[in-house]
């Protein structure tokens, strides 16, 4: 008689569900952010190429400036978390109203910076003399959405601590909505320009906040939370943040690094690396999910003093991570006849795409295993030791891939190089979670 095969042990089974029922929403509310500036861009091209090209400046900045801040996110999930796994809801949320607090007080500092260097940036960012006046109208104006901004990355990663990510899915959705009706209303139907599609942004930006707010002033009053400011504890969570700061700036110096590279390379090699980028950006989305769920459980484990569920709950999303990235690889080889022509018709940009594409493929299982463990040492409030290993990581990448021209090997091999900058990061990332050392227990580690 054929024996049936054996089922999934329970506990498989269970954190299965819980990555999935974390994970799945966060994917939709990470898609859902990069729609805002495709919309924009949809809207602001019919206007002119020169609206167009001081957006895409605008967008850049305002990009970049909100990207270094998205320790707010990060940092709250871990702090929140563990309280929740301590059964102190109340604190949690207490946790949350200061990383909130910190949110608006670094977007009211951002504004105070841009509205008058505006100008300033735009002109360092290249802008030519057409599209600067453009550029400097919209980051002026969407500045203005920044604490907005902000305050939603901290009050997602409130959400996520408490083990919500389907209300960030949902206000995600409604905010982008939100910003293709109002865009176009603004544009063309108020006359506005390009400055109509940054009021519009700033508009669903603040009400995406003020959805976020009431969600977590309600949970705050239910638990007898208190919601004014707290010194000590924004200068806490500023603390916590410090660190996942270095990590991110370090991180953006590399993807900056091979920019700049490709661009040495001539005009063929960064447009094939830009689509590269593109896609290598959007799987990373996928794989950030998976790192969220992570953040989110390994947090509650902690805070419950679980190590044993930690580590079962690290080694099975590890399991997700590596999978999810065999079936991109597998999916980037097969598809790339249909997906690239979609990118561009240039044969020459297209031949010189597909041998560094093939590595990309190759290296999706290392890319996986990163962004999991990543979101691991994350959620357990490892900061201080993803800062150190991702400088270290910067330390290795950057020479080798400033002397890609010189090497040879044109784009395949600046890809090689930031191959070796995934292995780095594995290599670091693993051997920290091999030790032990990241399994602080309690409400506060």
């Amino acid at each position: 008689m054929t024996q049936a095969p054996a089922s999934p042990p329970p506990s498989r089974r269970r954190h299965d569900r819980e990555i999935i029922a974390l994970a799945v929403p966060a994917f939709g509310a990470l898609v859902a952010e990069p729609l805002f500036v495709m919309v924009d861009s949809a809207i602001v091209g019919h206007l002119g190429t020169p609206q167009l090209a001081g957006l895409a400046v605008a967008a850049a900045l305002l990009t970049t400036a909100v990207s270094i801040f998205v320790f707010l996110a990060y940092a709250t999930t871990a702090a929140v978390a563990r309280r929740v796994g301590a059964g102190d809801l109340t604190s949690a949320i207490r946790q949350g109203m200061d990383g909130i607090w910190l949110a608006i007080l670094l977007g009211l500092a951002v504004i105070a910076l841009t509205l008058p260097l505006a100008p300033w940036l735009v002109e360092v960012f290249g802008a030519s003399d057409t599209a600067a006046p453009y550029a400097t109208t919209y980051l002026r104006i969407s500045s203005l959405g920044i604490p907005a901004m902000l305050v939603v990355m901290a009050a997602t990663g409130v959400l996520r601590g408490l083990q919500n990510t389907r209300t960030p899915l949902y206000v995600a959705i409604g905010g982008f909505a939100a910003n293709g009706a109002l865009n176009a209303g603004l544009v063309y139907g108020a006359g506005l320009g390009i400055a109509g599609s940054a009021w519009g942004t700033v508009i669903a930006q603040i009400s995406m906040a003020v959805a976020y707010l009431i969600v977590v002033v309600r949970g705050a009053r239910r638990h007898g939370a208190s919601l004014r400011p707290d010194a000590a504890g924004i200068r806490a969570s500023a603390q916590a943040g410090v660190p996942l700061l270095v990590r991110t700036l370090s991180l953006r110096a590399v993807l900056l690094i091979a920019t700049a590279v490709a661009a040495r390379l001539g005009d063929t090699d960064i447009a094939a690396h830009q689509i590269i980028l593109s896609l290598w950006s959007l799987m990373a989305f996928a794989l950030d999910a998976i790192a969220i769920a992570g953040q989110a459980i390994i947090g509650r484990y902690l805070g419950a003093a679980d190590t044993k569920g930690a580590r079962e709950a690290c080694h099975r999303m590890v399991q997700w991570g590596v999978a999810s990235g065999v079936v991109f690889g597998v999916l980037i080889v097969l598809a790339r006849p249909l997906f690239v022509p979609l990118f561009t018709s240039d044969q020459s940009v297209q031949d010189t795409l597909f041998p560094a594409l093939l590595v990309v493929a190759l290296t999706q299982p290392i890319a996986g295993v990163v962004f999991v463990l990543d979101g691991v040492l994350m959620g357990a409030g490892d900061g201080p030791y993803l800062a150190w290993a991702m400088l270290v990581t910067l330390a290795v990448f950057a020479p080798v891939a400033l002397l890609t021209p010189t090497l040879g090997g044109g784009l395949t091999a600046l890809w090689c190089a930031m191959t070796l900058m995934m292995v780095v990061r594995m290599a670091t990332l693993w051997l920290r979670t091999r030790s032990g050392k990241w399994l602080v227990t309690g409400a506060a580690r």
